[in-house]
């Protein structure tokens, strides 16, 4: 594995991914101000190993940013427009930049394909504080109109807190559907090569489980480490682009709030 930024296309999408994930701690901050602002910027390195055959795996730096108050919360590549609760339940208009796809140069195996690009996704999300996990649920469709798909997650989580270390386990539920899977791992007939058939996708449910680790340096200060491996499902394990059944990731990182 090697530390470098990748080209420029994949380095302009490199620099706001993976960061949702990692900073419910700001997030929470801002909701215990009620409709006080926050914000915070921070740094962080990622490594995770693609799905894809004989892909170039990098460490990547990846700028962190936040901000959240009564009506937006922003996270990396990700702004939510807040709606009235209904009870225990927030609900939220999302827009998320996803960072599938890949050029053909990314990969020998991959000579020869058409590139496959990162999309818009707009829908909506709910979550609901359950006491014992938090439980939340989004559905995405590509606005961008790269692959006209959907996709319908879930994810439970529960963060605890020990003096200046909190943890936070989750397991998370992902379904793409026939859409999704055939732009991002199908190989249309002009695509085929000798031991690349041609591939049409379908549906896949990509089960996620995954732990952050933080600890608060200073009252503003904060740093993680997040930790993750998800399963492909089949449809995505059987394409002829892919090697592997699941897809390891790593994240360390910095935050300062303001």
């Amino acid at each position: 594995m090697t530390l470098r930024l990748p080209h420029p296309s994949i380095r302009r999408l490199a620099a706001l991914a993976a960061t949702l994930p990692f900073l419910a701690p700001a997030s929470a901050q801002a909701q215990e101000a009620g409709a006080a602002s926050t914000w915070g910027l921070g740094l962080a390195v990622s490594a995770d190993r693609k799905t894809y055959r004989d892909f170039d795996d990098k460490l990547q730096p990846l700028p962190l940013l936040t901000y959240e108050n009564r009506w937006i919360s922003i996270a990396g590549p990700g702004v939510d427009l807040k709606l009235p609760s209904l009870g225990p339940v927030g609900l939220r208009l999302r827009s998320r930049f996803g960072f599938e796809g890949y050029e053909a140069e990314d990969s020998p195996w991959l000579a020869g394909m058409h590139e496959r690009k990162g999309s818009l996704w707009l829908g909506a999300a709910a979550t609901w504080d359950a006491g014992p996990v938090q439980l939340s649920a989004e559905l995405l469709g590509d606005a961008s109109g790269h692959s006209k798909g959907r996709q319908f997650s879930l994810k439970a989580e529960r963060r605890f807190q020990q003096g200046a270390w909190d943890i936070t386990p989750r397991l998370a539920l992902q379904q793409q559907d026939r859409k999704t899977v055939d732009y991002y791992y199908g190989v249309q007939a002009g695509e085929a090569r000798l031991g690349r058939p041609a591939y049409e996708g379908s549906s896949a449910v990509n089960l996620q489980a995954g732990v952050r680790v933080g600890y608060t340096l200073a009252t503003r200060q904060w740093m993680f480490v997040d930790v993750s491996a998800t399963r492909l499902g089949s449809a995505i394990k059987d394409s002829p682009l892919v090697n592997r059944s699941s897809q390891p990731a790593v994240t360390a990182g910095y935050l300062y709030r303001f």
